[in-house]
């Protein structure tokens, strides 16, 4: 641990010395394939559902529990995939080569997924959907999270890195914006009906898929300095990245924004049944316009941020979206017009902070470089992403469980309580949310002065020097001249303050048995969560209530937690072997 200054110390910078600037195709070849992607992502999200279900004539219990198990090996996959992407070393990089593998995977088990064999019976069809729909998120795991991991990377530069995810951003838009359309009309075309409809939308989107990955590892490369430090145990850097007090704003915020992000699209049907009073013809023009207006504002966001930074641009964004759907539960039968002034805000805000997020984390990955030397980009993607998928879960289910237990009945004018419960969960729960977000968010410390002494600290740590913290003041000594050598460090972060502190006052075996019972605990968990959630599925011709979806998330979270705790009974069993002594626990616990 380094000694502290009286204040912390901004280098006098000039902002626009940091003049690297990315050519355009490098940032249409990075955002292209979300075109297909986001598009996959809402086919497979929202189509296959009803298609397996009407088409298909699978009962809705086994869509469930396929959907259950594919969420939950998410939660090992996604930080899984994070650490070996970032650990990966080829000739081709780190990104690349997992890229080009598992697209045209993904692209197989889509076709796959949206094509079964004619006349299966409900058994056979269960497992096609079962295998083809796990598969499918396995393998967009595998391309999404280095992906993601690429995009840090491919520039240092702050205001070069809204343009980038900008364009990100907007090719998922405009994804999302085809695939809300295109599927359901193939599936009303008399020449092609249902099946056929959506197997040439999965089919045409599986070849742009595979195009758009394949055009990005050819055109876009890795730099090489980034892939040539050693890599960090995959436990010690869960930990070490939520360390990062920058990170932790960003992701709290985030995740406060994620409950409720569900929220609006899965009750727009309802409030716009049965509050606004209007047809699905005009309900789908609207939905449309939020995606629309989000991807027309976004050359204004990317200059908006170039004049008064990310942070202030992304609060700005999280307070329009609370004013839209704020506006949005003042709106009655008629209210065409302003509801739809209040959707395009709603996009416009949507634009925003959906373009800055990743933005704000690649500057995130940066500070982390300062203190701990190594490029994370990937393990920081996954951990956001799986985190985020966790707290979405229950805003997907628990507000049709509400809206049920007040009355809700199908296909008929709803009670005025009905009414007043769809407005306040549709309008007012996301708007408290993006509003609580806001408030976590205001204290994030890293702007665009900052951020450049951090790329500073950065280069003076790879010349042998010391650099300070601009966000502390905190004078910090190059990763591999610390009071303790980093493989030691990295290696005692398998576990916390409080584990390390019984091993100086009870010994190693204490230790041990801790983690071998928080193991055991983990596996408890997901033993009788599953055994609950299946009992609960009972009659698989109906789809399971939000109790059952609430234990398929324990489930997955303890999954998760055995996973985690079982790597560290292997590192607190090699505690000896290392000759790790007390001393140099005193000095990690110091620092």
């Amino acid at each position: 641990m380094g000694r502290s200054v009286t204040a912390p110390e901004v280098p006098n910078i000039d902002c626009r010395s940091n003049a690297e600037r990315l050519p355009l195709g490098t940032k249409i070849s990075y955002g292209l394939p979300n075109i297909a992607g986001a598009g996959m992502g809402i086919a497979v999200g929202i189509h296959v559902n009803i298609y397996y279900a009407d088409a298909v004539l699978l009962p809705l219990g086994f869509i469930a529990a396929a959907v259950a198990a594919a969420r939950s090996i998410d939660a090992i996959t996604d930080p899984l995939m994070g650490w070996i992407s970032d650990r990966t070393r080829t000739r081709w990089g780190r990104r690349r080569p997992w890229m080009f593998v598992s697209a045209p995977l993904a692209a197989i088990a889509l076709v796959a997924l949206f094509s079964p064999p004619e006349g299966m019976e409900t058994q056979a069809a269960a497992v096609w959907f079962a295998v083809s729909f796990v598969s499918f998120f396995l393998f967009v795991t595998m391309y999404q999270i280095p992906h993601y991991g690429l995009g840090p990377e491919i520039t240092s530069n702050y205001k070069e890195r809204s343009s980038l995810f900008a364009w990100l951003e907007g090719a998922s838009l405009l994804g999302i914006i085809c695939a809300s359309y295109v599927p359901l009309q193939l599936a009303k075309d008399s020449m092609l009906g249902p099946r056929d409809g959506f197997q040439v939308f999965a089919v045409g989107f599986a070849l742009l898929l595979v195009a758009f990955y394949w055009s990005l590892c050819v055109r876009v490369r890795e730099r090489p300095a980034y892939s040539q430090g050693k890599s960090n145990p995959l436990i010690p850097g869960i930990r070490r990245t939520m360390r990062n007090r920058p990170f932790r704003l960003l992701l709290i915020s985030y995740l406060i924004g994620a409950t409720t992000a569900g929220i609006s699209g899965l009750l727009w049907p309802f409030f716009a049944t049965y509050v606004l009073k209007i047809g699905p013809g005009a309900q789908g023009i609207l939905l449309a316009s939020i995606f629309v207006w989000g991807f027309v504002s976004l050359p204004l966001w990317v200059r908006s941020t170039r004049r008064w930074g990310k942070k202030w641009n992304y609060i700005g964004a999280r307070v329009a979206g609370a004013v839209s759907a704020i506006g949005m539960f003042f709106m009655r039968e008629g209210d065409l017009v302003p509801a739809a002034i209040l959707l395009a805000l709603a996009g416009i805000a949507y634009g925003g902070y959906s373009m800055l997020g990743p933005s704000i984390q690649a500057d995130v990955i940066d500070y982390d470089e300062l203190h701990t030397g190594k490029r994370r980009e990937a393990q920081y993607g996954s951990l956001w992403a799986i985190m985020i998928k966790f707290v979405q879960i229950p805003g997907a289910a628990i507000p049709l469980g509400i809206i049920a237990s007040f009355g809700y009945v199908s296909n008929a004018d709803q009670t005025e309580t009905v009414q007043l419960v769809i407005m306040l969960l549709y309008s007012l729960a996301p708007a408290s949310a993006a509003l609580l977000s806001v408030g976590v968010f205001i204290l994030f410390p890293i702007n665009e002065r900052t951020h450049l002494a951090v790329l500073e600290g950065i280069g003076k740590h790879k010349r042998g020097e010391s650099a300070i913290d601009p966000l502390t003041g905190e004078l910090l000594a190059p990763p591999d001249k610390k009071e303790i050598d980093e493989d030691t460090g990295w290696f005692l972060d398998h576990f916390s303050k409080v584990e390390l502190s019984r091993v100086l006052r009870q010994g190693r075996k204490a230790l041990l048995l801790s983690t071998v019972l928080s193991s055991a605990a983990s596996l408890a968990i997901m033993v009788m969560a599953t055994w609950f959630a299946l009992e609960g599925l009972g009659d698989m011709s109906v789809r399971p209530g939000v109790v059952v979806v609430l234990q398929i998330l324990l489930s997955g979270l303890a999954l998760t937690g055995f996973v985690y705790h079982a790597v560290r009974v292997s590192a607190a069993r090699r505690m000896s072997a290392r000759h790790v002594s007390n001393e140099d626990i005193r000095v990690h616990l110091r620092a």
